[in-house]
């Protein structure tokens, strides 16, 4: 059905605010640029060009309009779309845009090959890993493909400006007094997932310098607005949150506007005038763009004529943007129809040119590859023909096949393949997982892997402390030093922490740098992302470390794969302090990290033993540029430890393991609270005459870089993995790393043992921890056994 049951008249305002029309003619002609291209993208997949397009079409209007709006140092958080702002502020072109709809590793400016088309990006950092100056230019945050995704880090990057408008000292190149907005766009539909309601709530309260737009086309996919939102209209339902005089007096809420996506002159009035307040106040705004059309579908995945009724369709058409467009020109006497025509001519003609640069680009180097490989392939040599008209005929010859096809026909001969080619086999096998697997990590001299080592110093005369005074002190003297550093989550401002590591540092640092926020994992997590994109480095807590499934979809999706996914361009060193190991309870058992082993690559994840050696990971952290969790051990807090002499400067390497004990007769290996146990366990074996090994892992990811754990193996032949996961869990990829990566199987005279948590989650109290939890006989029994062998 149609959204309006009456006809509304062709153009609504057509003398409002004496319009500009070369600007308009110009705005046209980007908008036919952005629909001929839209359209050029669907018609490349349907013939095989590509693998999958998502694209502009019945969505350019209202980008134009924005286009006015935006000013260098803006940055935006889009969702898949958005082509044609892009194209309005010049900042890519035609070629650009196809080259990722062809996955062009060579000429995709966005993701290097890595991102299907309409996942964009702008550069925030350079080659060397420094940060480019993000005033000069507008910035975009590299896009992700899951609904609403982009809206927690669009929060962080509009949270930014606040703190750059407030706070002293920080660092330059990254705001003009904080008068930069996050313009964030979502389609209707993805505002019925929860975090979209999560950040606005949270915009809301905080008061922070974004712009989202909804962009409603009255389906997600196929499912009509009727089934995803509540009366219908996202700015109906977001109607509590509209600022304004209210009983709590305290100003908070958003401003909240709608407008229609065909108005061409109620859309340029309204983006200046929105920016330029929300510029102004630091209120959120919520742009709700109604009644736009997806002329080619949701994507070229399917066909809208398969789930819209003959009448919806013939709304759509009646009420396209651009014709509307069209219209409205024609009325208010900018241009003739046949001067539009010939607007609608050369916007295709640029796009079919630009087009064709970018198909010959990439072929041209397809087929420069292929004639390399024909050329190594021996040509007298009989058994090569088959090799030789495979590779001929391919109509496509994209790398991948062509290494694809020497592989499997090396299977067929007798004799290795000639030096030459099977140097390019090697060559290019290589090239491949770099050109798609670099950038994970920090490849930069900023990369924490390659901070140095600093031992702790301890004077002579150093007392013990509780642990929590430890990092009390530890975080007063980075935050003094260090004023870029913010820290906030849960329960840290007003009292410092549920352990207590910043008690008092609210009071001393202010509420700008130490501060409380609502019960928002996602949203923390993604606004801390934001901010470090931004120049800053937030220390963000999770409470416990169970309730960082919550946060697991931005650290997942977004904040790992953020520097790969950008190709090196983008980079968010946050650090995600939370604690767990042994804890009680079924939600409070701090202890599954294998799901963050498996989903959270391209961050590091930190398993310190003790509170001296969470420091000295947040000293390495802090000195590095990549993201991180630290998973600090709850029931070590009020355990004493000796105050280090060089507290801020002392560092813990990632990925080398620590020998705490030495043995000859089994190796045990584990980390966190564990480690504790582990030794208590090898206290009671060396009263047996067994003298066990004990090294604690550290990191998780990265693990052992130097392998010295399979090094050690050659000395003891047995080992033994201690963990709190469950079977299967986090010991299994212990196992993998130990006995595969590092060839540890080798030196073994007895299969590998594991002691465990049980499947179930912990019960609570002292007989569900006994049962649930590794305890020190498990340990002792388990080593008993294995040294039997």
């Amino acid at each position: 059905m149609s959204p309006q049951k009456t006809k509304l008249p062709l153009v609504e305002n057509p003398d409002a605010s004496a319009p500009d029309f070369e600007r308009a003619l110009k705005d046209y002609y980007t908008c036919r640029v952005s629909r001929e291209l839209s359209n050029v993208i669907r018609r490349d997949v349907l013939t095989g060009r590509a693998k999958f397009g998502v694209s502009d079409d019945g969505k350019e209007l209202y980008q134009v309009a924005m286009a006015r709006a935006v000013k260098n140092g803006d940055w935006r958080a889009d969702y898949y779309r958005g082509q044609t702002l892009l194209l309005a502020l010049g900042l890519f072109t035609v070629e650009d845009i196809l080259a990722q709809l062809y996955a062009d590793g060579d000429k995709d400016p966005f993701s290097a090959g890595r991102q299907m088309v309409g996942h964009h990006a702008t550069p925030a950092i350079k080659e060397d890993g420094s940060w480019v100056d993000q005033t000069k230019s507008f910035n975009v945050s590299s896009a992700t493909s899951p609904t609403a995704g982009q809206m927690a880090r669009g929060m962080g990057l509009a949270f930014a400006s606040t703190i750059y408008r407030n706070g002293k000292n920080l660092p330059e190149g990254f705001s003009d007094n904080g008068q930069e907005i996050c313009w964030t766009e979502i389609g209707d539909a993805s505002t019925s997932e929860g975090v979209f309601w999560e950040v606005m709530n949270s915009a809301g309260v905080v008061q922070v310098p974004m712009i989202t737009t909804v962009v409603d086309d009255g389906y997600g996919i196929s499912v009509p607005v009727t089934r995803q939102t509540t009366k219908s209209s996202i700015s109906s339902a977001l109607a509590g949150l509209q600022a304004g005089e209210d009983e709590t007096g305290d100003g908070s809420g958003i401003d909240i506007y709608g407008v229609k996506g065909w108005d061409y002159p109620a859309l340029v009035a309204l983006y200046p005038s929105v920016a330029d307040r929300v510029r102004k106040t630091h209120r959120a705004a919520l742009i709700h763009v109604r009644e736009l059309t997806q002329p080619n579908g949701h994507s070229t995945s399917g066909s809208h004529e398969r789930y819209k009724d003959e009448e919806r369709l013939a709304w759509e058409k009646e009420w396209d943007c651009l014709l509307q467009f069209r219209h409205w020109l024609i009325a208010v006497g900018a241009a003739e129809a046949d001067a539009l025509d010939a607007i609608d001519k050369q916007a295709k003609k640029e796009v079919m040119a630009g087009r064709k640069r970018a198909w010959d680009a990439y072929t041209s180097r397809l087929s420069a590859e292929r004639d390399e490989l024909l050329a190594l392939l021996p040509a007298n040599d009989p058994a090569y023909d088959h090799l030789r008209q495979e590779v001929s005929k391919t109509d496509l010859p994209i790398i991948s096949e062509l290494v694809d096809s020497v592989r499997r026909f090396r299977l067929s001969l007798n004799d290795p393949l000639p030096a030459p080619l099977n140097s390019w086999l090697k060559e290019k096998r290589l090239k491949i997982k770099q050109d798609m697997g670099s950038d994970l990590y920090s490849e930069t001299a900023w990369s924490p892997i390659r901070v140095p080592e600093v031992k702790a110093t301890f004077a002579d005369d150093a007392t013990t402390r509780p642990a929590y005074e430890l990092l009390q002190k530890y975080f007063t003297a980075k935050l003094h030093e260090r004023p870029e550093i913010f820290a906030f989550g849960e329960d840290v401002g007003t009292i410092g922490d549920v352990n207590q590591g910043f008690a008092g540092l609210q009071e001393e640092f202010g509420k700008l740098r130490v501060f409380d926020t609502g019960i928002r994992e996602w949203t923390i997590v993604g606004g801390a992302m934001g901010m470090a994109m931004r120049g800053l480095r937030p220390i963000v807590e999770i409470q416990y470390l169970d309730y960082v499934f919550y946060a697991m979809s931005v650290l997942t999706d977004d904040i790992a794969t953020l520097r790969w996914r950008s190709a090196g361009q983008q980079a968010c060193p946050i650090i995600v302090r939370t604690r767990g190991h042994r804890l009680e309870g079924i939600w409070h058992s701090g202890s599954y990290l294998s799901p963050l082993i498996g989903t959270l690559r391209g961050m590091h994840l930190c398993v310190p033993r003790n509170t001296t050696q969470a420091i000295g990971m947040y000293n390495t952290l802090l000195a590095g540029d990549d993201p991180a969790i630290v998973v600090e051990v709850l029931n070590a807090y009020r355990l004493h430890e000796r105050m280090p002499a060089n507290l801020t400067e002392f560092t813990v390497p990632l990925g080398v393991p620590d020998c705490i004990r030495s043995g000859d007769a089994l190796t045990i290996v584990t980390y966190g609270a564990c480690v504790k146990v582990c030794m208590e366990a090898a206290d009671l074996l060396a009263q047996r005459g067994i003298e066990a090994e004990i090294i604690d892992i550290q990191t998780l990811l990265p693990f052992d870089l130097e392998h010295r754990i399979g090094n050690h193996l050659q000395h003891t032949n047995r080992l033994l993995i201690v963990d709190e996961d469950v079977p299967g869990g986090t010991s299994a990829y212990i196992r993998q790393q130990i006995l595969e990566v590092q060839g540890g199987y080798a030196h073994l005279d007895a299969a590998v043992k594991t002691v465990t948590a049980s499947e179930h989650r912990p019960p609570y109290g002292d007989i569900g921890n006994y049962a649930g939890k590794p305890q020190v006989m498990d340990v002792v029994e388990a080593a008993l056994e294995l040294t039997k062998f």
